[in-house]
């Protein structure tokens, strides 16, 4: 296995974008910044924000693609390319709809789930690369699941959220210095 990881949050550029429910990947990125003591991210031919940083001895790239949802797979590949990292060390971090709110998921491989951005991805690398998933699932009905998901959380939300959000680097340090499959034990 490499000693490199990738861990690239999902996304839509914008600040018409910031704080809606398709972009908890990002906000999972911007928590790992903050606690591996990082800034902005560079900005790479108008596909990738990334950088390069180390957490538990490891080489770590962090990443969020700036292509918009249904095209994350162009910035996968790219950050696959330019570090030349594995698809089973290149971890996704996205929301998911059908999980219930603020659970965590880790998982090895699957298919898309419906999920645009990954649907991208898979064109790209295929199904078998770890992913990590937010749950987003309202507690009502809802009619328009594209509006729901594009929408910005509310205060209550963003509260539920935010202990989901800050265990994140805990996560992320157990599957680099425990291993994926230890990492899955614990956090599902």
């Amino acid at each position: 296995m490499s000693n490199l990881f990738a861990f690239i949050g999902l996304g839509n550029p914008g600040k018409e974008y910031e704080l809606t429910r398709h972009n908890v990947g990002f906000m999972a990125i911007d928590q790992l910044i903050a606690s591996a003591g990082g800034s902005a991210l560079k900005r790479e031919r108008g596909v990738v924000e990334h950088g390069r940083y180390s957490v538990e001895g490891a080489a770590v790239v962090l990443a969020k693609p700036i292509t918009y949802m249904n095209l994350s797979g162009q910035a996968v590949a790219w950050v696959a390319q330019f570090y030349k990292v594995p698809p089973e060390n290149i971890f996704i971090l996205y929301d998911d709809i059908a999980l219930p709110f603020g659970k965590i998921r880790l998982r090895k491989n699957g298919s898309a789930g419906g999920h645009n951005g990954m649907k991208s991805i898979i064109g790209v690398l295929g199904q078998d690369f770890p992913r990590l998933r937010v749950g987003i699932l309202p507690d009502h009905p809802v009619s328009d699941l594209s509006n729901y998901v594009l929408g910005r959380f509310t205060k209550a939300e963003l509260k539920a959220l935010e202990p989901v959000l800050a265990d994140v680097p805990t996560v992320i340090s157990t599957i680099i210095s425990e291993g994926l499959d230890l990492a899955m034990t614990r956090v599902n």
